[in-house]
């Protein structure tokens, strides 16, 4: 299944455009929000090595819809656990990037990094119920792999 097969129109009832604003509002949120703390990112790309800094990355259906129609990235699955959009230290897919790849950072504040993801999770959830979308919350290398899950 290629990444256009998927672009297709999450829900009858709504345009995948609407939907697509809907998480840049949240992203914008987000945006700001992390503005506010003052994170001191070197964009040094430890984070998305999963395995070495021994975290996962989780996303919801309306940020994988997001990222499939706004990236210009193809889906790449993930093999190990790198991030497959990583080349040279650097994001490929940064302006369609995740959540969680927004709100984390290596010298970041744990505590507001996870009140923010929280927050995000819940508005996600809101973007399913309201454009009637099936929520799913799935492991970013278990989703990258498994594209059929998102489109069931």
């Amino acid at each position: 299944m290629n990444s256009d097969e998927h672009k297709k129109n999450p829900t009858p009832t709504h345009s995948l455009e609407t939907v697509l604003q809907a998480v840049q509002q949240v992203y914008d949120w987000l945006d700001e929000k992390i503005a506010e703390m003052n994170s001191s990112c070197q964009a040094c790309g430890r984070c998305c090595d999963f395995d070495a800094y021994g975290h996962r990355l989780y996303v919801t259906t309306p940020e994988m819809l997001y990222f499939l129609n706004r990236t210009c990235q193809e889906m790449q699955f993930m093999t190990d656990g790198v991030c497959p959009y990583q080349k040279d230290g650097r994001c490929q897919a940064r302006q369609a990037r995740f959540s969680a790849c927004r709100i984390f950072f290596c010298t970041g504040d744990n505590r507001r990094q996870y009140e923010l993801s929280e927050e995000a999770v819940r508005r996600f959830r809101n973007i399913c119920r309201q454009y009637d979308l099936t929520y799913r919350y799935i492991d970013l290398k278990y989703a990258l792999s498994h594209p059929e899950v998102w489109f069931a």
